[in-house]
């Protein structure tokens, strides 16, 4: 059943919830839904009671203007109240970010789980993210199909494997949610980890990344493991971004089971 929550500045955030156990919110990455970790839930969801989140923009879930991170930030803030205290937060790719952001603003969190959020920079260079130009400017221009490419051609995907997917009967779903590709650029911050910032982070923190991704997660991982106190790492072994719900489901269960 869907519920809803209202964020500080009036948005309407929308969720389902499942399970019972300890209070687990997952948060999805670019051109997710609350609907993309149903999988996650269900398998989650015989010890932990899971939340999964429209972030703003998505779904059944508001988006009043303009987007910035302190918004999402009180957006899973809202969902805290709810959830309780002491709530964990699970989040992939760019949703892992937002969990680290969340922390880091001093709410309530009970512990943290992120995998590979993408903090894609090497030395801890800002990259010029040319693309968040061109994907601006296709949104800009109602060209969604443009957006949606351009983004997925920045992670790596070869043209065949995207005109494949294109064909799939989920496109349609990728483009309903365009328009929230620059909040997740947003939140990547030109791929450099705030150290300063993370570093007020003070719950146990899990910084989990796949055996099998491009170097680049390793890396981020590594990073923000360092800047975080007491943050533990973890390498799922055969796993890429795209992290099988099976493969991360105990990980996930064991370390917030104990909250």
């Amino acid at each position: 059943m869907t519920e809803t929550v209202t964020s500080a500045d009036g948005t309407t955030i929308a969720y389902e919830r499942v399970g019972s156990g300890p209070a687990l919110i997952v948060l999805g990455g670019a051109m997710n839904t609350r609907r993309s970790a149903a999988g996650l839930a269900a398998l989650l969801e015989q010890r932990l009671t899971v939340y999964t989140v429209d972030r703003r923009g998505r779904g059944d879930s508001g988006n009043t203007p303009p987007w910035s991170v302190e918004r999402e930030v009180d957006d899973i803030a809202a969902l805290l109240a709810i959830a309780g205290e002491g709530a964990g937060i699970y989040g992939h790719s760019s949703g892992g970010i937002l969990a680290l952001e969340v922390a880091a603003a001093g709410h309530p969190v009970g512990r943290i789980a992120a995998y590979e959020p993408p903090f894609t920079a090497s030395d801890e260079a800002p990259e010029p993210h040319t693309e968040v130009d061109a994907i601006e400017a296709a949104l800009a221009s109602d060209n969604r199909d443009a957006a949606v490419r351009t983004f997925m051609a920045t992670t790596g995907m070869p043209p065949d494997a995207i005109d494949g997917m294109a064909q799939s009967p989920w496109w349609g779903g990728l483009l309903a949610v365009a328009h929230t590709l620059p909040y997740d650029l947003g939140l990547a911050n030109s791929g450099v980890v705030p150290a300063a910032r993370y570093t007020a982070i003070a719950v146990p923190t899990l910084v989990l990344d796949g055996g099998d991704s491009a170097p680049w997660a390793a890396r981020a991982g590594a990073r923000v493991a360092s800047v975080v106190r007491g943050a533990t790492r973890m390498t799922i072994a055969g796993q890429h971004h795209g992290v099988d719900d099976a493969a991360v489901a105990p990980t996930l269960a064991g370390f917030f089971a104990r909250s």
